[in-house]
């Protein structure tokens, strides 16, 4: 294309002609771009994780059909995001007809305005340049949705105003597909039109054309049509039209995170954790963020909690923004020049994750409250396994079957924490193999005693108070018999280890 932009219809003509501009519909443009992508080995769709394998080579077929397609997932599955980077697919700017509200083709006209200037002026009618950007039209369908939302209809103020008689094609009144002429459309949440809407687009879909009530006209649009959907909604009877389901050229699935590091690299790409207003500096530790992750793994699995609903990849965004709060608001009062999150931190995150999953009849029963926190300790035990489960932990266990206890809470200072635990053999030496240097920072070191502590706790080698008190499990570890020392040892009451009483 010249850098001088054409500004008449005769220049735009002249500018065709030389191959300056291209003349192509959507589908078409869309196509010719995605294989120069293709070619030139580029990310088609930047920030999108986890689907380079599966979703994203299927959409590329569809587009390469030149298919409207629908997305069906669960929420929380980056569909409205896939629909949003369709824009990166189209040209960057195209030539329409200044003023019009259907982005209207200089050279072919399907308004009937633009189609009386263009007589009038001819060659000399201006010519607009419309952006990539605002050539994507998205809609979320509710059912209050009408037909004159979405297609159009007789606009009788207008006809008052311009002292036109109402039959006038001048009349019109455009709705939101209309508006997305040489554009891309994009409808969320299809089953929640009315089966009335979702008839009025099977023109659109089939012949490429929607007709306006009242008038004898059709305005053959240029439009990409692109659903999203909840696959239990899609497939219910009555949700969503047959024909309509017929019409639509590919259905593609979604999905969750495969793994929990692919889910990590969701989050720390979406949450907010530079806090840069703030002179405090953060740092969150790998193991933390692995269980922010699984979090939302062990809720996917977990029986009392809603499948068909599922658990949005918000959950841990959430969650992780949470603890990062939790930890600032830590250094805050403490005076410490870092904020580091800590295991206990992602209980105080609970706010964050109540919300975020819907739960069957024994999920009510129990509350959200009792099933995040058992969630979470699912997940501390599942991250802990895979950093502790190969080490002995027996000397740590030891100390605490004899009696020891530690009481430590979430606003506990790092050189506190680290104080109250510093009896406690074999802490930090566990806490290094959770990958914490033994020269690190308090604050960092605090984390890694606290992930140890409460990996133990959730894998039942020691028991927790809910005041945060660390203390031997109900059912101490035995150690080999031998003769005892003093023969009137006494066990004490669940909960307290076992201590020696002298005469």
């Amino acid at each position: 294309m010249s850098n001088t932009k054409a500004t008449t219809v005769g220049g735009l003509r002249r500018a065709i002609e030389r191959g300056d501009v291209p003349r192509r519909s959507v589908h078409e443009e869309v196509r010719q771009n995605l294989i120069g992508k293709l070619c030139a080995g580029e990310t088609l769709f930047p920030g999108i994780v986890g689907y380079d394998e599966t979703v994203v080579p299927q959409l590329v077929n569809a587009l390469l059909s030149r298919h409207n397609f629908i997305l069906l997932g669960l929420r929380g599955q980056a569909k409205t995001r896939l629909l949003r980077a369709l824009v990166t697919l189209l040209d960057d700017d195209i030539p329409v007809m200044p003023g019009c509200e259907i982005n209207d083709d200089p050279l072919a006209p399907i308004c009937g305005a633009c189609r009386a200037r263009i007589a009038a002026e001819g060659d000399r009618s201006p010519v607009s340049w419309l952006p990539r950007d605002a050539r994507y039209v998205e809609k979320l369908a509710t059912p209050d949705v009408t037909i004159a939302d979405m297609v159009g209809d007789i606009d009788p103020i207008k006809a008052a105003k311009s002292a036109l008689q109402l039959s006038s094609e001048l009349t019109m009144h455009y709705g939101l597909l209309p508006r997305a002429n040489r554009g891309i459309f994009a409808v969320n949440e299809l089953p929640d039109l009315a089966g009335k809407i979702q008839v009025g687009l099977f023109n659109i879909l089939q012949e490429g054309d929607v007709q306006i009530k009242g008038y004898p006209v059709r305005l053959p649009l240029d439009v990409m049509m692109a659903f999203t959907a909840n696959p239990e909604d899609y497939t219910a009877r009555g949700k969503i039209i047959t024909p309509l389901k017929d019409r639509i050229g590919s259905e593609i699935r979604t999905h969750y995170p495969s793994g929990r590091a692919e889910g990590m690299a969701i989050t720390a790409q979406e949450a907010w954790l530079t806090r840069r207003e703030s002179s405090l500096r953060t740092e969150v530790p790998v193991f933390v963020a692995e269980i922010v992750e699984e979090i939302a793994f062990q809720a996917r699995q977990d029986r009392r909690v809603d499948k068909r609903s599922g658990v949005s990849q918000r959950l841990p965004i959430s969650a992780i923004e949470n603890v990062v709060s939790n930890a600032e608001r830590r250094a805050f009062v403490t005076g410490e020049p870092v904020a580091v999150p800590r295991v206990t931190d992602i209980y105080a995150a609970l706010p964050s994750i109540t919300g975020k999953f819907e739960m069957e009849y024994e999920g009510e029963l129990k509350g959200a409250e009792v099933i995040a926190r058992e969630l979470i300790r699912a997940a501390v035990a599942n991250v802990a396994d895979g950093y502790l489960g190969h080490l002995k932990t027996s000397q740590v266990v030891e100390w605490f079957d004899l009696g020891g206890s530690l009481q430590l809470a979430d606003s506990t200072s790092a050189e506190e924490l680290l104080e109250h635990t510093r009896e406690v053999q074999g802490l930090r030496e566990l806490a290094q193999a959770a990958g914490i240097p033994a020269e690190a920072p308090a604050p960092l070191l605090a984390s890694g005693i606290d992930f140890v502590l409460e990996g133990l706790f959730a894998m039942k080698k020691i028991s927790r108070s809910d005041e945060r008190g660390y203390h031997a499990t109900e059912t101490p570890v035995r150690r080999p018999t031998r003769e005892a020392t003093f023969p009137d040892e006494i066990p004490m009451p669940a909960g307290e280890g076992k201590k020696k009483y002298y005469n």
